[in-house]
């Protein structure tokens, strides 16, 4: 079985880490978006993917040869954003007819018993109630469980089950029928093809589509979600012992991931903080933040901050929002 995992998008609202790379490879509790999703798919027993990138998508590449080079990675390109469905669509080729297909959408990190969804001999698709389904995708069900109808973003929902992107598909061949029927005729909701009308379109063919609730879900499309996703994976997690080093001088309030190489001097660091590594911090404060790689923090402090990757900060702040290789000087 194989995943395609769309990745294309250039995650507008994240920016200006967006900027300089995929949303999908923001750190979280350690390790990239992606890497949480890779893990728990290989987990499941999945060793074939199919990734739609566009922007910055060679940094994707780089980072599944440097991390995930063991599996099979096959690579399709999205030049424009036009949805879900169109995503999916163009890695029609990439998947057999008669080949059940996970989807899994690469800035949602989630915790449920993947195996146990792959087993089962129906079409299946992850949802979790939320208090404002307007923003998602939304299924309805019949008496039995069944899904009797799914609507992308309702503005008037009638039924609170978010569709989290994860779907399982057993009728592969259906859903590509459905995808370029809607693509041929240009079929959109919000000027997007929608990989959930796609699925609707299914079910008025006659595919019975069911669901599986996700304990766990997170949907990392802002900054406000990544650090609370953060903070709720690095309280779950077992974390490594802190260096000998990095005790010595400092303070530090668990729950925390910091790199081996990072260095940290005269600092208090936690709780819910992720550090990079060759990170560089001193004479700061820093709790619910993450910090990116080669990042240098001084004289700084930092609460509900995600600083980028080789970003230079100096001076006394409270919240800070800083992408890949800025440098600040708030010291006055």
């Amino acid at each position: 079985m194989k995943a395609i995992i769309p990745v294309a998008g250039i995650g507008s609202r994240l920016k200006p880490h967006t900027t300089t790379q995929p949303k999908s490879l923001i750190p979280v509790a350690g390790k990239p978006i992606l890497g949480h999703i890779m893990d728990t798919l290989i987990e499941a027993g999945i060793t074939e993917f199919v990734f739609i990138i566009g922007h910055l998508g060679d940094k994707i590449e780089q980072f599944l040869a440097d991390h995930y080079g063991a599996y099979s990675s096959t690579f399709v390109i999205q030049t424009l954003g036009k949805g879900t469905g169109h995503a999916i669509w163009l890695a029609r080729n990439e998947v057999q007819d008669d080949e059940p297909v996970l989807i899994v959408l690469g800035d949602t990190i989630f915790e449920t018993d993947l195996k146990s969804v792959l087993a089962q001999s129906v079409s299946s698709l992850g949802v979790k109630k939320v208090e404002d389904p307007r923003k998602f995708g939304v299924a309805e069900l019949n008496e039995d469980g069944s899904i009797r109808r799914l609507v992308e973003k309702p503005s008037i929902p009638k039924s609170n089950l978010a569709l989290v992107g994860l779907y399982f598909i057993r009728e592969t061949a259906m859903l590509k029928e459905c995808l370029e029927y809607n693509i041929t005729h240009d079929i959109r909701t919000q000027n997007e093809f929608h990989l959930t009308d796609a699925l609707q379109c299914m079910l008025e063919k006659g595919v019975a589509l069911r669901t599986f609730a996700v304990e766990n879900w997170f949907d990392c499309g802002k900054k406000e979600i990544i650090l609370q996703t953060n903070r709720n994976l690095l309280r779950r997690q077992e974390h490594p012992v802190v260096p000998e080093a990095i005790l010595k001088n400092n303070i530090i309030i668990p729950p925390v991931f910091i790199s081996a190489s990072a260095r940290i001097e005269n600092s208090i660091i936690g709780p819910d903080v992720s550090i990079g590594e060759y990170a560089d911090i001193s004479r700061s404060v820093v709790k619910n933040s993450i910090i990116g790689q080669n990042a240098q923090i001084q004289t700084a402090i930092l609460e509900n901050s995600l600083i980028g990757s080789d970003a230079s900060l100096t001076g006394a702040v409270q919240s800070m929002n800083i992408g890949d290789g800025a440098e600040m000087n708030l010291g006055g």
